[in-house]
């Protein structure tokens, strides 16, 4: 990435060889011959037009799955060979890098700096982490009486179904798929639309690296039609899903009506960021909040949207966030200059526009943004946007917006801080600043969120589970924890 162009990163696109099929059984999978184009947001141009899955090519995708599964080798491969595979992709991932990120960036507007450092270097790291983790875990044998022997042994789920959204297209197939092979399954992974390329792109990697034929199986298409149709199908016995928490409710309801498969989802968040007076750092917690819900152009479920700032302070914390917003650069994701791209699409866009005039009409006061951006490139471009006083009541306060927008909403003590960041149907992430000890473990232990970070945001790594309570979800993506999502308990007891 050192001294790369925009112009270099524009001739790497020109050469980029953009999958446009389905990936079933190990081979390029044309299906029906239906198609959709796949618009990049940074212009507004059709990148390719991509094989659309019906319900066909869902069976053609669980039946080589469910193959693979009950009489392939892979659940049947010693846990380190497994482990290699994984790690192999890993190196193929890092091999790929730079084409991979600028396919990432092309598909839905992210940066490209932040596509290569952020996005692919999480795809990497988790590869790489269960692939480590793969011959390392361990079943149990309790002590019973003496003539018995106990064993509780975890077993692959079987066939997964996996869904993923766009804002981060690998990072979070990486994040269902790792896990679900490294315990043995089998995976259709239907990546979002609007973001289909990465995803058929790790397919065909995922083969090159020795994935046996069916192990891995990759479809695009949209939700109402591939997506239901992995949900209803019969011989998909875990589904994971990743996205808002209307299409998760969804998914329950698949699953009802099928073969109850089980339902991880990992859903929306409204993350609120706390700010108290006796922060370590003023300026680096309004710097963290304003790269927080700007990063990624908002486009984040645990974005810290909701900016709870003690009155005492607001004004100080709420210009300096207003300060950085105004000098943030919007532009071309292939410029490495950019620090914030465009959003996924013109709907998304106008969607989000649409919550920024709901804002003005409920009374908040818009300080800066709340329009298009770099409108002379073509593309799906947004300022930052910052509204405050904000009342606790309104959309702003409640409802996703997943965009770059930011609500501020004063507090006077700290029963009202945890009030307001406990007001809303979700419970995702949350942000705490402050530099007494026992008021970061005693706020902590109160927010009812998956994850807080105290004196930072969007830290952590792989050893460390995420997800979210309340309409958030549930389940847990990341670290060994996940891997419970993909396996089976079963009690042998043996009389001896």
């Amino acid at each position: 990435m050192v001294d790369v162009t925009r112009d270099d990163w524009l001739r790497c696109a020109a050469l980029l060889d953009l999958p446009d099929q389905h990936h079933i059984d190990g081979v390029d999978e044309p299906g029906g011959g239906a198609a959709f184009a796949v618009v990049s947001p940074r212009d507004g141009q059709v990148l390719t037009d991509v094989a659309d899955a019906g319900t066909a090519e869902v069976d053609l995708a669980v039946a080589a799955a469910r193959r693979a599964f009950d009489s392939g080798p892979w659940p049947r491969l010693a846990p380190a060979d497994r482990g290699r595979v994984l790690l192999r992709i890993a190196e193929l991932l890092e091999e790929r890098r730079d084409a991979l990120a600028l396919t990432v960036s092309l598909e839905m507007g992210k940066p490209i700096t932040d596509a290569y450092d952020i996005e692919l270097r999480a795809a990497i790291t988790t590869f790489r982490w269960y692939g480590q983790l793969a011959d390392k875990l361990t079943d149990e044998s309790p002590h019973v009486r003496p003539d018995a022997l106990a064993l509780v042994t975890r077993e692959p789920a079987g066939v997964v179904g996996a869904v993923v959204p766009w804002n981060f297209p690998l990072t979070l197939a990486s994040w269902k798929v790792a896990p679900a092979l490294a315990a043995g399954c089998t995976v259709v992974l239907k990546p979002s639309e609007c973001s289909p390329l990465s995803g058929l792109s790790l397919a065909r990697l995922a083969t090159e690296a020795g994935l046996p034929p069916g192990v891995l199986n990759v479809v695009s298409g949209d939700g109402p039609t591939a997506g239901r149709a992995i949900g209803l199908h019969p011989d998909v016995d875990v589904l994971a899903f990743t996205g808002s928490t209307a299409v998760g409710r969804h998914f329950l309801h698949y699953a009802a009506d099928s073969n109850l498969k089980r339902v991880w989802l990992e859903l929306g968040g409204k993350s609120p960021n706390i700010v108290l007076p006796d922060a370590p750092d003023l300026d680096r917690a309004a710097a963290t909040a304003a790269w927080g819900i700007f990063f990624n152009q908002g486009e984040m479920c645990t974005a810290p949207s909701r900016l709870l700032v003690h009155s005492s302070i607001a004004e100080r914390v709420t210009e300096a966030v207003v300060e950085r917003a105004r000098a943030l650069r919007v532009g071309d994701p292939l410029d490495p200059a950019t620090e914030m791209g465009a959003l996924v699409g013109e709907r998304h866009l106008a969607k989000v526009l649409g919550h920024i005039g709901t804002g003005v009409d409920e009374g908040s006061r818009l300080r800066t943004g709340g329009a298009r951006a770099a409108t002379d490139l073509g593309g799906s471009y947004l300022e930052p946007t910052v509204f405050d006083r904000v009342a606790p009541g309104s959309r702003l306060a409640r409802e996703e917006i997943f965009g770059p927008v930011l609500s501020v909403l004063t507090f006077d003590d700290l029963d009202e801080a945890v009030a307001l960041a406990n007001a809303t149907e979700y419970g995702l992430a949350a942000g705490l600043w402050t530099s007494d000890l026992s008021t970061a473990h005693r706020v902590s232990r109160a927010l009812k969120a998956g994850t807080v970070w105290v004196n930072c945001y969007e830290e952590g790594d792989l050893t460390v589970p995420f997800g979210g309570m309340k309409q958030s979800g549930n389940g847990r993506d990341k670290s060994a924890h996940a891997l419970q999502k993909y396996t089976e308990l079963k009690t042998t007891w043996i009389q001896l």
